[in-house]
C-alpha cells in the first residue's frame, strides 16, 4: 500500500526562472550511469545535448530506508555546485527570491474553476465572519493558480455601502429562472478584481434598507425567496456568463456557504445531472454557523422549485417539545439539511467545531445527520488579512510596533485610555470585549462578573451592538464605573484596531465560537486571549504552561471551561497576576502570538486538499 504524505512545496522559482531564460527544466527517466538509472528512479535529461544546453536536472532526495523524500537541483556541467537540499535552495536564493516577489509564484498542483456561492463577500457586503472568509479566501486561492468566481447578491440599502458596487458593471446576461410559481428574471453585475471574478446577483428584492438579512424590526419574511434566487442563478452562472472571454464550463467545485447557498447541491443533483449537465461538478459545504438552518413552513417546498421526489432531501421535523401546539405536526422544510445530504464534502471553520456539529448540545437537531457523514466532514480554520491587520503598519493606531520592538503597544494603549476617557494608567491591565451583544458571545457572563471583577485595578472597554438589553447594561455600567468602564454601543473599524492593539487582553467568553477571528487578530496585535474552550476558540489559542521547554514556558493564552462566572474570573485573575508579576512571561506570551502562523495561505493549503478528495470519489448523488 502506497501512502502519500503531503510536502511542502519545492521553492525553485528563483532559480528556474534565471537558469531556464535559455533553457528549460527537463524532468525524464534515464538509464545513463553517469547521472542515474531507473532502477534507482533517478530523473534526468533526454539527452546530453540537452544537458549541455542549459537544461536542469531533478535528482532524487532519499531518507535513511530509501524512500524518496524531495528533489536536488544538479545543474548541467561546469555550472557550479549541486545544491544539497530544498533547504539550501530556498537559504541561497533569499535574494534572487525577493527580486522576484509579486511577479512569479508557487503554483498549487492541480488548479479548478471554483465558484463561492455566499450571501456576503466583504468588502461588499459583510455582517460577520462569512463576509471575512468569502472576501478573503477566493483572493488567495486565484493567486495560487485557480479560476475563481464569487456568487453573491447585489445589496442596495439606500447607504454609504451602495457605493461598494461601483466597480461592478453590469452584463449583457440577463436568465429568466423558475422559483416561487413564477419565472423571476435576474440580471448579472461583474467586477474583475484581484484575480477573481466577483459576480453580483441583481433583483429587485435585494434592493432595501437594513443588512443582508432584516432590518430594524427583524428578519426579512422573504428570505426564503432571495436567497433561492440566488442559489438558482449561481447555477446558471458558469455555464452563461462569458467571463474573461469564455465560461467556466460544467467541471466546476462550489464551495457552497450556509444555508443560504444550501440549495445549490440539490439543484445540481436534481435539476441538471439527471441532463447530463454538470456530472463532473462537486460541491462542498462550508458550515460557519450551523444554529442557522433556512427552516420554514413544509407548504413553501414548491416554490423552491424542485421535484416533488426530492422533498425527502429538505423534509424536516420538529421534535414533540418543540411544537408550538397540540395539532402542529412540526412539518418543515430545512435548507440545510438538503445540503447535507447531498453535497460531496463538508468544512466547518475550525477542527473543534467539526466535532461539536456531531454532539447533541452542538448539532441543533442535525447531529445524527453530521455524524453519518463523519468521514467527509473536516474542519480548517479561518486566516486573517494580515495586510490589514498588521500592528506595523495600521494606518487606525497612535504608534506602530512589531515583534521586534514592542514599545509602540504601550502608546496604543495610553492613546485609547485617552480618547475614551479613562484614566492614563500605562501599568493598569485593560481587558477589553468585541462583539455582538447576545447569548451566544456570553455577554450574560460579563455582567454578572462585572461588579466583582471592577473591584480589582484594572479597566475594562467593550464594543459591540446587539440586545437592546446589554446595549442599556454598558450605558449603565459606564456612569456607575466613571475610571473603570467604557461601553462604546455600535460597531466601529477604528476603534476595533485601537482597542485590539491598546488591550493587554481580549475576553471572548462564547457559548460557542465556530471559528473566531478576533482572537487570532488579538495574538496578531500582542494582545493575550482569554477564551472559552469551546470551537476556534480552544483550536486557535494554545493554554500558557510557564514549566514547559524548560521554565521558557509556552502557549499563547488563557483556556477557561466549564462556561461559568467563577471559571472565567479565575482565568482573568491568572492572567492579570502574569501581567503584573511576571513581565518576561507575559512578553513571551505576547511574541508567541505575534508570531502564530494565521494566514489565508496556509489555510488555502488545507482547502486544496479538501478539493483534491472531493474529485477522488464521483459525486456523492449521481
Amino acid at each position: 500500500m502506497l501512502v502519500f504524505r503531503p510536502r511542502a512545496q519545492l521553492g525553485f522559482g528563483c532559480f528556474v526562472r534565471e537558469r531556464c531564460k535559455d533553457g528549460n527544466l527537463v524532468i525524464a527517466r534515464s538509464g545513463r550511469s553517469e547521472v542515474g538509472n531507473s532502477k534507482d528512479g533517478n530523473f534526468a535529461v533526454e539527452n546530453e545535448k540537452e544537458r549541455k544546453g542549459g537544461g536542469l536536472i531533478l535528482g532524487p532526495e532519499r531518507d535513511a530506508s530509501g524512500s524518496v523524500i524531495g528533489f536536488n537541483l544538479i545543474p548541467p556541467p561546469g555550472d557550479g555546485e549541486v545544491l544539497k537540499s530544498h533547504k539550501d535552495a530556498t537559504n541561497g536564493g533569499t535574494e534572487e527570491a525577493e527580486d522576484i516577489e509579486g511577479v512569479e509564484k508557487v503554483q498549487t498542483r492541480v488548479t479548478h474553476s471554483i465558484v463561492f456561492v455566499t450571501s456576503e463577500a466583504a468588502p461588499y457586503s459583510k455582517t460577520g465572519g462569512l463576509g471575512d472568509v468569502c472576501g478573503s479566501l477566493p483572493i488567495v486561492l486565484a493567486a495560487r493558480g485557480h479560476r475563481v468566481m464569487v456568487v453573491s447578491p447585489r445589496y442596495l440599502h439606500g447607504g454609504q455601502a451602495d457605493k461598494n458596487y461601483a466597480g461592478a458593471s453590469e452584463l449583457d446576461c440577463h436568465i429568466k429562472v423558475y422559483c416561487f410559481g413564477a419565472e423571476q428574471e435576474v440580471a448579472f453585475f461583474h467586477e474583475y478584481r484581484e484575480g477573481v471574478d466577483w459576480v453580483f446577483v441583481d433583483h429587485p428584492s435585494y434592493h432595501r434598507p437594513g443588512n443582508p438579512y432584516g432590518d430594524s424590526r427583524g428578519a426579512f419574511g422573504d428570505n426564503q425567496f432571495r436567497f433561492t434566487l440566488l442559489c438558482h442563478a449561481a447555477c446558471e452562472a458558469p455555464l452563461v456568463l462569458p467571463l474573461g472571454g469564455y465560461t467556466y464550463g460544467e467541471k466546476c467545485l462550489f464551495l457552497v456557504n450556509d444555508w443560504h447557498a444550501g440549495l445549490v447541491p440539490v439543484l445540481l443533483a436534481s435539476k441538471y445531472r439527471p441532463y447530463g449537465v454538470y456530472k463532473d461538478a462537486r460541491t462542498i459545504l462550508v458550515i460557519h454557523n450551523l444554529a442557522h438552518q433556512g427552516v420554514e413552513p413544509a407548504a413553501t417546498y414548491t416554490n423552491l422549485g424542485l421535484a416533488s421526489e426530492w422533498y425527502g432531501a429538505l423534509g424536516w421535523v420538529f421534535p414533540t417539545w418543540a411544537r408550538t401546539h397540540a395539532l402542529d405536526t412540526g412539518e418543515a422544510v430545512n435548507v440545510l439539511k438538503g445540503a447535507i445530504v447531498t453535497v460531496d464534502r463538508i468544512l466547518t471553520v475550525s477542527k473543534g467545531y467539526a466535532w461539536e456539529i456531531t454532539t447533541v448540545e452542538g448539532g441543533y437537531g442535525l447531529h445524527e445527520l453530521l455524524s453519518s457523514r463523519r468521514s467527509v466532514l473536516n474542519g480548517i480554520t479561518n486566516g486573517i488579512d494580515i495586510c490589514e491587520w498588521n500592528p506595523s503598519s495600521d494606518k487606525h493606531l497612535a504608534s506602530n510596533y512589531s515583534v521586534d520592538d514592542l514599545s509602540g503597544k504601550v502608546q496604543c494603549k495610553i492613546a485609547l485610555q485617552k480618547e475614551l476617557g479613562l484614566p492614563i494608567k500605562p501599568d493598569c491591565p485593560l481587558i477589553g470585549f468585541i462583539g455582538r451583544l447576545d447569548y451566544q458571545k456570553g455577554i450574560d457572563l460579563i455582567r454578572w462578573a462585572i461588579p466583582e471583577l471592577l473591584e480589582d485595578d484594572v479597566q475594562f472597554v467593550m464594543l459591540g451592538s446587539g440586545d437592546p438589553l446589554y446595549e442599556e447594561w454598558m450605558r449603565a455600567t459606564e456612569s456607575t464605573y466613571r475610571d473603570k468602564f467604557r461601553g462604546w454601543v455600535g460597531f466601529n473599524i477604528p476603534i476595533s484596531h485601537k482597542i485590539t492593539a491598546g488591550a493587554d487582553i481580549l475576553l471572548m467568553p462564547s457559548r460557542f465560537e465556530p471559528c473566531g477571528l478576533n482572537q487570532l487578530y488579538a495574538m496578531r496585535y500582542g494582545t493575550v486571549p482569554v477564551v472559552h474552550g469551546t470551537g476556534g476558540l480552544r483550536d486557535t489559542v494554545q493554554a500558557f504552561d510557564p514549566y514547559s521547554k524548560g521554565g521558557l514556558g509556552e502557549g499563547t493564552g488563557w483556556i477557561f471551561s466549564p462556561l461559568s462566572k467563577e471559571s472565567m474570573l479565575a482565568a482573568l485573575r491568572v492572567a492579570i497576576m502574569t501581567y503584573r508579576d511576571h513581565k518576561s512571561s507575559w512578553e513571551g506570551i505576547m511574541k508567541r502570538g505575534m508570531e502564530k502562523d494565521s494566514t489565508w495561505e496556509n489555510a488555502a493549503v488545507q482547502y486544496e486538499q479538501v478539493f483534491e478528495w472531493a474529485f477522488i470519489d464521483p459525486p456523492y448523488i449521481k
